[in-house]
């Protein structure tokens, strides 16, 4: 049986604000417009989530907001605090509790783009990767009838995009 995974980094939260508590950032204008577009793609291209894994921090919550209109049935995301900041070794213990076959997670850096390196048995060739900027998307498929049997290497990529490379 094959899972599938979507790994979005959140998109780009505002800074205007410097007494704004990190958990409590929102997304600015650029981070609503990056979302909106990932929605599409992810549209475009099939990939919708049967269950969504969110921080609970302001900006992954309004990145999913701004995703869900694009994704028929959009399903309610089950606020994570465990996933605020963190390391690839909480996102894989969080992942394994998962239900549906395809599943959406929503975290932040560093931590996404280490778990997103770690999942993957080859990472792609695309050079933001590393980097796994905001609102970066990974979508990784793995042979596995239940979650709780992922582990590190499995992963197939299946597409990798930056809300940059989205076309108009």
């Amino acid at each position: 049986m094959t899972k599938r995974l979507i790994l979005t980094r959140h998109a780009k939260s505002s800074w205007d604000d410097p007494t704004t508590p990190d958990h409590e950032r929102p997304l600015n204008e650029r981070g609503k417009a990056a979302a909106a577009d990932l929605g599409g793609w992810l549209a475009s291209r099939g990939y919708v989530p049967q269950e969504v894994l969110c921080s609970d921090a302001a900006r992954t919550r309004e990145t999913w907001e701004g995703l869900a209109p694009s994704l028929e049935g959009a399903v309610e995301p089950t606020l994570k605090s465990a996933l605020y900041n963190a390391g690839p070794d909480v996102m894989l213990a969080v992942l394994r509790h998962a239900k549906a076959d395809t599943v959406m997670m929503i975290g932040h850096n560093p931590g996404i783009s280490e778990f997103a390196e770690r999942i993957v048995a080859q990472v792609p060739m695309n050079p933001d990767f590393h980097r796994y900027p905001t609102g970066a998307t990974l979508v990784v498929t793995l042979e596995v009838a239940d979650w709780k049997e992922v582990a590190y290497g499995m992963g197939s990529i299946r597409d990798f995009i930056i809300p940059s490379e989205i076309p108009a």
